[in-house]
């Protein structure tokens, strides 16, 4: 009887640790992430190359070099002024959105979505027609606002790749690779989020991965 009168405790337990898990799953404030889920995507929507690149007189860069709207080809047209201006924008709008997500109480989970929300607002702006850019930079904020340690050695490994072959899209089709491997074992409950960007950011380069197959690829 003792045996059965514990086993149902403990099934009991169970079910609330279960239902408790679940709920957390959720966000408790609906309101509020379907409100930073817009703000992130319209602040992903801001092109900082665009107003960067006329501050320092340089050509619209969706018009030179690969027609990316990033700090890679504002660096190839202007140097690394308004490149590193153009990298810490396109980051601050990603790790901004999430870091307030965070700052409200809110799951991984949600701010893992909001951080899709950003990057997806640089991949299709809605303030340029949809047209936008790769969103390596505002994942980059965005991881280092969720995920501070699986992004900063992302960094490392694009950093080493960078140094060795000096290709930017070799550099970041291998960090952003080893993003969900890294996450897994480190951070494993960003792993989902990781997982996303990397088939995001991988079929927004798959012209570049056809160029570096053929031995196209322009480097730095």
């Amino acid at each position: 009887m003792a045996r059965v009168f514990r086993a149902g405790i403990f099934a009991h337990i169970g079910c609330i640790r279960l239902c408790f898990r679940a709920h957390s799953m959720f966000p408790s404030d609906p309101v509020l992430t379907v409100l930073l889920c817009a703000a992130a995507y319209l602040a992903g929507s801001v092109l900082f190359a665009l107003p960067v690149c006329q501050l320092w007189k340089l050509p619209d860069p969706r018009a030179q070099g690969s027609g990316n709207p990033g700090a890679t080809n504002v660096y190839r047209t202007g140097g690394w002024p308004p490149a590193l201006l153009t990298l810490a924008l396109d980051a601050a709008k990603g790790w901004l959105p999430v870091w307030l997500a965070h700052a409200a109480g809110l799951s991984v989970m949600v701010q893992a979505v909001v951080a899709l929300f950003a990057v997806t607002g640089h991949m299709i702006p809605i303030f340029y027609r949809f047209k936008g850019g790769k969103g390596v930079a505002t994942a980059l904020g965005a991881g280092l606002a969720l995920a501070p340690v699986t992004t900063l050695l992302m960094a490392a490994i694009w950093m080493l790749v960078i140094w060795r072959w000096r290709i930017s899209a070799l550099a970041t089709l291998i960090a952003i690779v080893c993003g969900p491997l890294i996450s897994a074992f480190l951070e494993p409950e960003t792993l989902p989020l990781f997982g996303l960007l990397a088939l995001l950011i991988v079929v927004r380069h798959r012209n570049n991965l056809i160029r570096l197959a053929q031995g196209r690829e322009a480097g730095l």
